[in-house]
């Protein structure tokens, strides 16, 4: 990445830790409180709205009938966690904008699910995106990736929650287990009992929030600054606003290249194949609504990336015209954000818990989308195809059932996050090191006639073991390290050996380290190359067992006599090609 020539950011006296709790204010918490009860009653009125008259597709499904500005809004809330409202911002007040460029793989990264995935998946009438899997290959297949999901989002559901708090707790004083209790218990009971549909529309709800914090920030920080047309001069004149990088060296952290196409097989790991977003694409009412919401997503992408990275440069030009507190020079990066906002916004009630409403907000819509999510892939996944005859009572009873559970499963998950230390980043890259993995399995089935399921098992093996080997072997490297990159307005950050240091130390490593050789080298690979890297590790692995243990021809529909009478019935899934012979 260019930067250009810098200079140091002043340093204020410490300023006192009760100045910057003070700063949220009885109003502040009305907005907070307000937030929770709202969403609360979204869940509640879902859930009595029919009461008795409910059934397993309107709980799992919504009953198949959502418009796509809703499913719209829903897919840009579900990964737009309160780790990502703390962690961008930050990234451009550190580094610049040339992580900016990330939003040009959006395009191909929603219109390849829009023409290829949601037409295979919307289709076959499936519940579960892992119900393709049993069609196109066997049910060990589908229970193995329904198992990896399971795990990827256990792990990375209990991080989002603990983490957010625990930078809340630094920067405001809330207790970090009232905030997880109190997040786990409202996301639990809306998503339970309202369903899919209270999901959605809570998520239409938090993610206006979100939009209408970040906006405020901007708003009030540029005015306290001389406008936005200072900010950006200002950013200009420290060489913050990036050109385009075209280094094509998979080794560096942020190129023109590595955003731009790293981040298609990163964005077609989130929506293309992940059960989250899948489950809202089939409960649109018609395919063209749920296309039409792919499309949509485009750019409200665009527009949340746009917002984020101009809180990082509103917060760069704001500390070079005002002090620095001590506290802030001293704490980890996803902490800038808060510090910065408390900061600004003291003095005007109500906006502080505004902000805060904003960054609970993203936990809310992720969390209840991976409850959602899990208690949809294990019902229909791992319990009707053992129990086909369950009845529609007892089927909705234990999907609410499976609801809670996770709910719960997700407290227990936040607490084992605040005991592992500095393994929590192992915890949080866990959620990428899979999602490549799966991409690579479902890329197999719809573009290779040729695999088969000892292919796919294979190499969904294969995937795993490297996106884990590179994956833990850049963590360990960076913990090693012990060093943790330094801003470049030249301020003088001593980042503390505490949990949320190492998380963005390990997706923010340092520009400036020797480069690795040997085996360090290729565990320095980019972050955003992960999704990449894993799944052509799937598809290729995958193309020669199938290639070594069978030999029937290339043929985009072959006749194969393990395939299920519904496979048959329903046309082969094979490939969106065959869908238009129906």
């Amino acid at each position: 990445m260019s930067v250009g020539a810098t200079t140091s950011a002043p340093l204020s006296p410490a300023s006192d830790t009760s100045m910057v709790t003070s700063a949220f204010s009885l109003v502040d918490y009305v907005v907070f409180i307000l937030l929770l009860v709202l969403s609360l009653a979204i869940g509640l009125y879902h859930a009595c709205r029919g009461w008795g008259r409910h059934t397993v597709g309107r709980l799992l499904m919504a009953d198949r009938q959502m418009g796509c500005f809703p499913v719209a809004l829903s897919l840009l809330a579900t990964f737009q966690s309160a780790v990502a409202i703390l962690g961008v911002p930050s990234e451009i007040y550190r580094f610049g904008t040339q992580y900016w460029f990330l939003g040009c793989s959006y395009f191909l990264g929603l219109l390849i699910p829009a023409h290829i995935f949601i037409p295979v998946f919307y289709r076959l009438h499936l519940t579960s995106a892992y119900e393709y899997l049993e069609l196109r290959f066997n049910k060990i297949v589908r229970v193995c990736g329904t198992v990896t999901f399971i795990f990827q989002m256990v792990i990375y559901m209990g991080v989002v929650l603990y983490v957010p708090s625990l930078a809340l707790n630094a920067v405001t004083g809330f207790d970090p287990w009232l905030s997880v209790l109190t997040l786990g218990i409202v996301c639990t009971l809306y998503t339970a009992l309202g369903g899919l549909k209270a999901v959605i529309w809570t998520d239409v709800f938090q993610t206006l929030i979100m939009i209408l914090g970040q906006l405020t920030v901007i708003i009030v920080g540029s005015a306290k600054v001389g406008g936005f047309g200072h900010v950006w001069d200002v950013a200009s004149q420290h060489g913050y606003i990036s050109g385009i990088e075209l280094d094509p060296d998979p080794f560096v952290r942020h190129t023109f290249w590595t955003l731009a196409i790293g981040g298609i097989f990163m964005m077609l790991s989130l929506f293309g194949v992940n059960q989250a977003q899948v489950q809202r694409y089939l409960s649109s009412r018609t395919e063209k609504a749920a296309i039409l919401s792919c499309y949509a997503v485009f750019p409200c992408q665009q527009l949340v990336l746009c917002i984020s990275c101009l809180i990082g440069l509103v917060m760069f030009a704001y500390y070079k015209e005002y002090p620095i507190s001590i506290q802030q020079s001293q704490a980890a990066p996803d902490q800038f954000v808060l510090y910065f906002v408390m900061d600004l916004l003291k003095g005007l009630p109500g906006l502080p818990g505004l902000f805060v409403a904003c960054i609970f907000s993203g936990c809310l819509s992720t969390i209840s989308s991976a409850f959602n999510s899990l208690a949809t892939v294990t019902m229909e996944d791992l319990i009707r195809p053992w129990y086909p005859q369950l009845s529609e009572g007892r089927a909705i009873m234990i999907s609410r059932l499976l609801a809670f559970g996770y709910g719960l499963l997700c407290l227990g998950m936040a607490y084992i996050s605040s005991q592992l230390g500095p393994v929590l980043q192992a915890a949080i890259s866990i959620f990428g090191m899979v999602g490549g993995p799966l991409l690579g399995l479902f890329c197999l089935g719809i573009f290779f006639p040729c695999a088969n399921p000892p292919g796919a098992i294979v190499g969904l093996l294969a995937g795993l073991i490297m996106a884990f080997w590179i994956g833990i072997g850049n963590i360990m490297t960076n913990m090693g390290s012990g060093t943790a990159p330094s801003p470049f307005n030249g301020s003088s950050f001593s980042l503390p050996s505490n949990l949320t240091t190492t998380y963005m130390n390990t997706l923010m490593p340092s520009t400036t380290r020797s480069r690795p050789a040997g085996l360090q080298r290729l565990y320095s690979l980019s972050y955003l190359w992960y999704s990449a890297h894993n799944s052509t590790t799937v598809i290729v692995v995958g193309l020669i067992v199938s290639l070594l243990t069978d030999s029937w021809p290339f043929c985009p529909c072959p006749v194969r006599s393990d395939f299920t009478v519904k496979a048959t019935v329903r046309t082969c899934p094979w490939s969106p090609q065959c869908f238009r012979r129906r």
